[in-house]
C-alpha cells in the first residue's frame, strides 16, 4: 500500500466483491478515496465506518440501494485506500474535520448519514460543524458521548490503547483478526473479504491509524465531550437505529441512551447480527432502511 501511487486503485481490490468505480478528493492535503454509486438527484445516503475497516464494509447495502439512492461511502486518512497527509494524527477529531471537508468539497446537504462505531461520533461531530448536512440519521452499534468512566470503555481503551498493544497491533493483523472475526455472529467472513481488509492494511505504517483509536475512547475526551453538548441541535432529527443484538462491544445501554438522546427515532435489533450488523446481516439492514 505504501508504494501505491496516490490515486491509483491497487490491482488487490476485486472488481467482483467491490464492484463501484474508485473516487479520490484531496481533502487538507489528505488523499481521500471514497466511492459515489446511484443516480446525482436521488436522496443521499452517505456512509461511514468504524474501526479497522473501511467503505469495503458498506458493499452489499450500497449495491442494494443505489439504483434510487445515491450511496457515498469515504475511507478515513489511514483507512482503506486514503492516504493521509504527512503529520495525520488519526484521531476521531482529524477524521471529523476530514468528513467536514469532504461535505463541503462535494458540496453535500440534506443526506441521510449512516454511521457506524467510530463513523457515528465523526459523522455527527461533521453534521453540527456544517449545519444542513443531515436531514436524516442512521445508527449501527454507535455511541456519541464520552466514555470515560464506564468501566468496560475505560479498560478497552487503557488496553488497546497501551504502548505495547498499539506497537502489537501495527506489526500484525490483530485488530483486523480480532474484530472483524468477534463483530460477526450469523455469518463468517469470507477468506476473499478478510484478504481486502488486510491488504489496506499491508504494513506496520498502515496499521497506524486502526492502532491508535483505542486510545482515543476516552483520549479524546473533549471531542467527545464537545459532541454530547451539540446533540440537541440534532436530537430532532428523524432517526433509525438498526442495531446487531449479539454484539459485545456496544451493548444495550448504548443503544438505550441513544433512544433518548434522539426521540424521533425507530429501531430495528437484529438479535443475531454483530458489531458490523451492515455486514452480518446487509439484508436486514437494508429491509430497514427501506421501510423507515
Amino acid at each position: 500500500m505504501t508504494d501505491m501511487p496516490a490515486g491509483v486503485r491497487p490491482d488487490w481490490v476485486d472488481d467482483d466483491l467491490f464492484g463501484f468505480e474508485s473516487r479520490f478528493v484531496e481533502i487538507d492535503g489528505n488523499l481521500v478515496h471514497y466511492v459515489d454509486e446511484g443516480p446525482a438527484d436521488a436522496p443521499i445516503l452517505l456512509f461511514l465506518h468504524g474501526n479497522p475497516t473501511w467503505s469495503f464494509l458498506w458493499r452489499e447495502v450500497i449495491a442494494a440501494l443505489r439504483d434510487d439512492h445515491r450511496c457515498l461511502a469515504l475511507d478515513y486518512p489511514g483507512f482503506g485506500l486514503s492516504v493521509p497527509a504527512r503529520g495525520y494524527r488519526f484521531g476521531p477529531e482529524e477524521h471529523a474535520a476530514v468528513v467536514t471537508g469532504f461535505v463541503e468539497a462535494l458540496d453535500l446537504t440534506g443526506v441521510t448519514l449512516v454511521g457506524q462505531d467510530w463513523g457515528g461520533p465523526i459523522g455527527l461531530t461533521a453534521a453540527l460543524r456544517r449545519p444542513g448536512t443531515a436531514r436524516r440519521l442512521v445508527f449501527a452499534n454507535t455511541w456519541a458521548w464520552p466514555a470515560n468512566g464506564d468501566p468496560w470503555f475505560e479498560l478497552a481503551s487503557r488496553v488497546g490503547g497501551a504502548a505495547p498493544m498499539r506497537l502489537l497491533a501495527r506489526r500484525t493483523d490483530l485488530l483486523i483478526n480480532a474484530f472483524l472475526a468477534t463483530g460477526h455472529h450469523r455469518r463468517k467472513p469470507t477468506t476473499a473479504e478478510m484478504a481486502h481488509y488486510r491488504r489496506a492494511q499491508d504494513t506496520p505504517e498502515r496499521r497506524r491509524a486502526s492502532a491508535t483509536l483505542p486510545g482515543c475512547i476516552t483520549g479524546s475526551r473533549a471531542f467527545f465531550t464537545d459532541l454530547e453538548a451539540g446533540l440537541p441541535d440534532l436530537a430532532g432529527l428523524p432517526t433509525l437505529i438498526v442495531w446487531g443484538g449479539a454484539d459485545k462491544v456496544f451493548r444495550p445501554k448504548e443503544r438505550e441512551r441513544l433512544e433518548a438522546a434522539f426521540p424521533e427515532h425507530e429501531t430495528v435489533i437484529v438479535d443475531d447480527a454483530g458489531l458490523y450488523v451492515a455486514s452480518d446481516a446487509p439484508e436486514e439492514f437494508v429491509a430497514a432502511l427501506r421501510s423507515w
